[in-house]
């Protein structure tokens, strides 16, 4: 693969649902096309983590980034901060009070939100919480991320939930129906913590003018 020379970004907005295995959940796709509810779609990405729910109710953001960009100099880990702190900003800015969990504290957070929700939905990347990842003041988890990495570039991306999304077409397709009321314990929406209706494209607009400025020219 051509090595990656400068940073490329894209913002996603979904009209329609689907869900989206991560790279080792392949196994589970046979279980999810006899369950899919219809107009639903099924897809695989080349990133880890949990199954994702996209629609409506998601923005994503996929980041591209040269190996030794200062983003991602820092290792594994601290490749999600800047990311993470870009978004904290455009939603405090939409009135969205979040905080980015840094990695010495995802453990302790993650144990506080499970004595109060429950153990973690191990199988979905919103039941879990990584380094990085955004939750309120409660711990409940509002975006999500992953990463690829290979020698010719870095792939960052992000999932943030704009409304509530219906967790039950996640968890029927993937034969987790008992894990619907676990998902809304542990999530959050922009509209919940905002105390209003929000647009999707709202949010998508103000990240793509915050990738912008933070990452043209940037290495």
């Amino acid at each position: 693969m051509q090595r990656v020379d400068q940073p490329h970004f894209r913002v996603w907005t979904y009209r329609s649902p689907a869900i989206v295995l991560g790279c080792s959940q392949h196994g589970l796709r046979p279980l999810a096309v006899a369950r899919l509810s219809a107009g639903v779609d099924l897809l695989e990405r080349a990133t880890g983590g949990g199954a994702v729910l996209t629609g409506p109710w998601l923005v994503g953001v996929s980041v591209v980034l040269p190996p030794d960009h200062t983003w991602v100099r820092g290792g594994l880990l601290d490749s999600y901060r800047s990311l993470a702190l870009l978004h904290v900003g455009v939603l405090a800015a939409l009135g969205v009070p979040v905080q980015a969990v840094p990695p010495a504290e995802a453990q302790s957070t993650a144990a506080r939100t499970g004595a109060r929700t429950g153990a973690p939905v191990d199988w979905a990347c919103f039941g879990g919480l990584g380094p990085w990842e955004l939750t309120d003041e409660q711990g409940r988890k509002l975006t999500g991320l992953a990463q690829r990495r290979q020698h010719s570039g870095v792939l960052l991306v992000a999932g943030t939930l704009v409304i509530a999304p219906p967790w039950a077409t996640l968890c029927v397709a993937l034969g987790h129906d008992q894990d619907v009321a676990a998902l809304d314990r542990r999530t959050v929406s922009c509209a919940e913590l905002a105390g209003h209706a929000m647009a999707p494209h709202a949010l998508a607009d103000a990240l793509q003018r915050a990738l912008q400025r933070d990452l043209q020219g940037s290495a």
